[in-house]
């Protein structure tokens, strides 16, 4: 069974998104071994300087790599990321695996994004185009991540 990861930087701060998450860990223990990260996100006040930015991009940075590992199938949640139908994402995830893959590590940013380090030698997923909140992209990662799976064993998806 694969070994999945998701590496966020932040937490969830509301009820619903909590319940949104365990519905989809409950439903992922089936296909995958899922461990969720939620990291300390650094605040960031008004009207910061570039350099500062990066300075919390660096910190963020260092805390998520201390939870990736060397041979795992990195997939990092960028806007600038490459676009995927459900079918596509499946199909991508279930060539990975048959690769021989048996860990993937998502990681989901806070409100800066992710430092450059962090995306050099991933694979760059977008969701939209669109800049959406980190509690959000967990939800619908989790429920892509879960529809992929359902997709690759030929499974019914109930909406």
């Amino acid at each position: 069974m694969i070994r999945t990861d998701i590496i966020c930087v932040g937490r969830l701060k509301e009820k619903y998104w909590e319940a949104a998450v365990a519905e989809y860990e409950k439903r992922l223990k089936a296909y995958c071994r899922l461990s969720i990260y939620e990291l300390k996100d650094e605040k960031t006040p008004e009207g910061i300087s570039a350099s500062a930015e990066e300075e919390i991009l660096k910190t963020e940075a260092s805390r998520i790599g201390q939870y990736l590992k060397d041979k795992a199938l990195r997939i990092v949640l960028a806007i600038e990321g490459r676009h995927y139908s459900s079918e596509e994402f499946a199909s991508f995830l279930n060539d990975k695996m048959n690769e021989g893959i048996s860990d993937i590590q998502f990681v989901i940013g806070g409100s800066l994004g992710l430092h450059k380090s962090i995306k050099e030698g991933a694979m760059l997923l977008s969701f939209s185009k669109m800049t959406l909140p980190h509690q959000l992209m967990r939800v619908v990662l989790l429920e892509q991540y879960y529809r992929a799976h359902k997709i690759i064993r030929h499974e019914p998806y109930h909406k």
